[in-house]
């Protein structure tokens, strides 16, 4: 069954994409909850129009997302965390304290854009993550976690 997406679904698509879903899944979950509607034909004319009328705002937000990813990704940052002597974090190091790190460093990133490749990290040393500025701008950034 194709909908038109109403919202962003992780996994799945952006607002106003249209996608090819089982039949359950469109009519027990993404209608009932509003995050998505069935593709008919004037549906489908509707989002095209409202798609032509926001590409001229979608190419500027994507401009800035680039220009804004360029500054981030020179950037390296410490971490600061309380640390055993054999290296081990007490505690861990997640997408939270990046985002603070990212701030404090003058650039301003919601936390949930941060993707860490290891959900915690627990050691002291080196790592990337990567920065969703834009659906299509993702820039990696790296840091450095180290003893306080």
């Amino acid at each position: 069954m194709d909908v038109i997406l109403k919202q962003d679904v992780d996994r799945l698509g952006a607002k106003h994409d249209i996608v090819n879903v089982k039949n359950g899944y469109a009519r027990n979950y993404l209608i009932p909850q509003g995050l998505a509607a069935v593709a008919t034909e004037s549906a489908r004319k509707v989002v095209a129009e409202t798609l032509r009328q926001q590409s001229h705002k979608a190419v500027k937000a994507l401009e800035d997302a680039k220009a804004i990813g360029e500054k981030i990704a020179g950037v390296s940052l410490k971490i600061g965390a309380k640390a055993g002597e054999s290296g081990k974090i007490f505690g861990s190091v997640n997408n939270i304290q990046l985002a603070d790190a990212l701030s404090k460093a003058g650039h301003t990133v919601d936390r949930k854009n941060i993707i860490l490749g290891d959900d915690v990290i627990r050691d002291l040393g080196a790592y990337t993550a990567k920065v969703k500025l834009h659906k299509e701008v993702i820039v990696e950034i790296s840091f450095e976690v180290v003893a306080e």
